[in-house]
């Protein structure tokens, strides 16, 4: 067996399982930031509802980029009522995701592991 590289010798359907395990990282990875953008998020609403709900009088909306409308405090409270429901609901999807990629992942590394401690386990016979 090569000393300088422990994987040489691993079968196609290993090296196979180290490349899937390599694209689900890249997955879970993209997963991450998308949890982190959506939890950013939800913290904003959830201090724009903490606001709002202070605010006495005139309230406003800001609309695209730079467009401010004056609006009923009441139906912008449940827009972002509705809006922290859609979020809280990303959320759980990602997590569920991130559990089952979690999962699958950790199968794959104890697969391969295996497979490369018995290949290193057993040493190969000299060709004479």
């Amino acid at each position: 067996m090569d000393q300088q590289n422990p994987f040489a010798n691993l079968s196609e359907e290993t090296q196979r399982k180290i490349q899937e395990m390599q694209m689900m990282e890249q997955g879970f990875q993209q997963l991450m930031m998308q949890k982190q953008a959506f939890t950013m998020e939800g913290n904003e609403n959830d201090k724009a509802l903490e606001e709002l709900k202070k605010a006495e009088g005139d309230v406003f909306k800001i609309v695209g980029s730079s467009i401010v409308i004056k609006t009923e405090k009441n139906k912008l409270q449940k827009e972002l009522e509705h809006k922290k429901e859609l979020i809280d609901l990303r959320l759980k999807n990602i997590d569920k995701q991130e559990k089952e990629l979690t999962d699958k992942l950790q199968g794959l590394r104890e697969e391969v592991m295996k497979e490369i401690s018995e290949k290193q386990d057993k040493p190969e016979k000299k060709k004479k």
